[in-house]
C-alpha cells in the first residue's frame, strides 16, 4: 500500500501592494509562520502566503483573526481591497518549491550576504555569509523591517579588536543573531516567545556555525524582569508597535548606557508615538528610515 503523501495547509490572502507589507506581517503575527509575497503589476494585486503543518481546523480559526487584522490595518488608511482569504491544501514539494522562487540571497552593504543554502552565489572578498534553510516559521531578511535591522548591525558591528555585544528580542529564524555572531559580536543572545522559533533559530545557528555563540531561548517580553541584569551594546526588537511601547521598561533594561536600540516592525503612522515613548525613556534618535508602509528607527540610549 503506497503511502500517504504529507500534505501542508496554504493559506493566502489576496490584497492591494500598497498593503502587502503590512499584511504580511499580521499574517505572521496570527498564523506565527512566516509568508512569502507574489505579486502581479498589471493587475495591481499581491498574493501573501504562509505554509503550516497545522490542521485545516487551526486554519479556519486563524481566519478570523486575519479578518480583524485587515480591519485594522485599513482603519490606518491603506488599502486593502480585494481582501480574499482562501485556505488549501498542498504538497509539501510544491511547498519547497514555492520557497526557492521567493527566496533570493541579499546583500547587505557588500558586508553579508544573506542565501538560501541551495544558493550557488559567492560572497565577495571577505564578505560575511548567513545561510538559511526554509522553514514553517523564518524569516529571510526580505522583509523591510528586517531589512533595516540587518543594515544597523552591519553598520554598528565591531571593528578594530572593539567588543560589542546584541541581544535580538523576537529572534524569529535567528537570522540577526546569526548574522551578529558572524560579524563578530560577542556575546549575542536572542530569544523568542514561539518554541517553534527557537527550535527553527538554533537549526539556523548550527547550519551557520555559531551554535556555540548563538543559543536561542524561549521569553516572553512581557515577564522579563524591569530591573537592569544583562545589558548588551546593541538592543534590536522587531515587534509589534504597542508591545514596544507597553514593554518599553522592559526592553530599555537590556540596554547599556549609551547603547544603541533598533526598532522595527512599526507602520509608519505608528513610528511618532513609538519614537515618542522611547525618547521619554531616555533615548535620542539617531537614524529612520520609511519603507513603503513601513518605519524603522535606531536610538541611542542616554541612562
Amino acid at each position: 500500500m503506497k503511502p500517504l503523501e504529507k500534505r501542508l495547509i496554504q493559506l493566502s490572502v489576496t490584497t492591494n501592494p500598497e498593503a502587502d507589507d503590512a499584511v504580511s506581517d499580521m499574517l505572521e503575527r496570527v498564523t506565527g509562520k512566516s509568508p512569502s509575497t507574489w505579486s502581479n503589476e498589471e493587475d495591481w494585486i499581491s498574493v501573501v502566503t504562509v505554509y503550516s503543518d497545522h490542521s485545516m481546523s487551526a486554519a479556519r480559526q486563524w481566519k478570523a483573526g486575519i479578518r480583524e487584522g485587515l480591519q485594522r490595518i485599513a482603519a490606518c488608511g491603506l488599502d486593502v481591497e480585494p481582501a480574499v482569504i482562501r485556505v488549501r491544501t498542498v504538497r509539501v514539494q510544491d511547498w519547497a518549491e514555492s520557497w526557492k522562487r521567493h527566496f533570493r540571497p541579499l546583500d547587505i552593504d557588500g558586508v553579508l550576504l544573506v542565501k538560501p543554502t541551495w544558493s550557488r552565489r559567492k560572497p565577495r572578498r571577505g564578505q560575511q555569509v548567513v545561510l538559511l534553510d526554509p522553514g514553517l516559521s523564518f524569516g529571510t531578511g526580505q522583509h523591510a523591517t528586517t531589512r533595516f535591522c540587518l543594515e544597523q548591525i552591519v553598520r554598528l558591528r565591531p571593528r578594530g579588536g572593539n567588543n560589542s555585544s546584541l541581544i535580538d528580542m523576537g529572534t524569529g529564524s535567528g537570522i540577526l543573531a546569526i548574522a551578529a555572531a558572524r560579524l563578530g559580536y560577542s556575546p549575542v543572545a536572542a530569544l523568542d516567545f514561539d518554541l517553534d522559533c527557537v527550535r527553527i533559530a538554533a537549526e539556523n545557528a548550527g547550519i551557520n556555525g555559531v551554535q556555540a555563540q548563538v543559543r536561542p531561548t524561549q521569553a516572553d517580553v512581557t515577564r522579563l524582569p524591569r530591573r537592569r541584569v544583562k545589558q548588551y551594546d546593541v538592543v534590536v526588537a522587531n515587534l509589534m508597535y504597542d508591545l514596544l511601547i507597553a514593554e518599553r521598561d522592559r526592553i530599555l533594561a537590556r540596554l547599556k548606557p549609551s547603547g544603541v536600540l533598533v526598532l522595527a516592525g512599526i507602520l509608519e503612522s505608528q513610528f511618532e508615538k513609538v519614537a515618542r515613548a522611547y525618547q521619554a525613556g531616555g533615548c535620542r534618535p539617531l537614524q529612520a528610515t520609511t519603507d513603503r508602509e513601513w518605519r524603522s528607527g535606531a536610538f541611542r540610549f542616554r541612562a
